[in-house]
């Protein structure tokens, strides 16, 4: 399998699910800061700092990580708000913006 295989591949399950591909620009490296930035706060919460005897190990503690940020970590570019709070004062203020409403997947307590 070559790497075209592998973007059409990307393409079909983007748009099995209703998410819009972007590119960057070309010769526009710092666009892609963001994406590089949480990419590394990822690394060094996991990979850089424990040593994983199996991807599911990894895979278990990445999902761990993601929902402890999301749900705990407060970001003073969303002024002082969780990402997830964010995201829920949008759709409050601007429902029309989603395709669906964001509270349906936000997991409860035990989940």
């Amino acid at each position: 399998q070559d790497i075209y295989d592998s973007q059409h591949i990307f393409d079909r399950v983007c748009d099995e699910h209703d998410i819009e591909h972007r590119l960057t620009k070309v010769n526009h490296p710092w666009t892609n800061g963001q994406v590089e930035r949480m990419n590394r706060t990822i690394k060094d919460a996991t990979v850089k700092r424990y040593h994983y005897d199996s991807h599911d190990q990894l895979r278990t503690h990445l999902h761990l990580f993601v929902d402890a940020y999301n749900h705990a970590r407060r970001l003073k570019t969303l002024r002082g708000l969780t990402p997830t709070e964010f995201i829920l004062n949008a759709w409050t203020k601007e429902p029309n913006r989603f395709r669906i409403n964001p509270s349906h997947l936000i997991p409860g307590p035990y989940t």
